[in-house]
């Protein structure tokens, strides 16, 4: 039988890593028993991408044994975190992008961008070429069409009613933003 008393305590002790985890937690199982007179209490985690958190412990009186388990939980949530934030840091893999072609001398030098450091040393900009695809006559509700059934987050097409290049694309907010060529 779970008291509201227990539900609340269970809730107090998981919030941190809910926070920390935001809109990844899947599911949580919590297993409270009385052995003797200690307190045993186990929480499973199930995590976006096949996750599974655990943390085990035993204490005095229930919410002790709650608060070290999710603590356990949570060293294992800024784990998994500290990972996905990694993935999202890491540029191409040279293996992805090739090898660096070597400018011959007198060509042109590299775009310079301010480096983050701030010590007025420029850091060279590598311009990486995607892929290559047609650009279609299209007009802006065909293109619209188009990247709405999740193509892509742009479209790169002709307009049919102007014949200059377009660029339609999606917003963060999830409506479609048109770019066009000034004449």
């Amino acid at each position: 039988m779970i008291t509201p008393a227990v539900r609340k305590a269970v809730e107090r002790s998981l919030a941190r890593v809910a926070r920390m985890l935001n809109d990844s937690i899947v599911s949580v199982q919590v297993v409270t028993a009385r052995e003797k007179s200690r307190y045993h209490a186990e929480m499973t985690l199930h995590a976006r991408g096949e996750h599974f958190l655990h943390g085990a412990a035993m204490g005095r009186d229930l919410p002790t044994a709650l608060t070290a388990a999710a603590d356990k939980l949570e060293h294992q949530a800024q784990t998994l975190k500290s990972k996905w934030t990694e993935r999202k840091r890491q540029g191409v893999s040279t293996a992805r992008a090739g090898a660096p072609e070597a400018a011959p001398e007198g060509a042109r030098r590299p775009i310079a961008a301010g480096g983050p450091a701030g010590d007025g040393e420029a850091v060279p900009v590598r311009i990486i070429r995607a892929r290559r695809y047609a650009v279609k006559l299209l007009s802006v509700d065909g293109a619209a069409l188009q990247v709405g059934t999740g193509h892509g987050a742009f479209l790169v097409f002709r307009n049919a009613t102007t014949d200059t290049v377009n660029v339609l694309f999606r917003r963060p907010d999830g409506h479609l933003g048109l770019i066009e060529p000034e004449a």
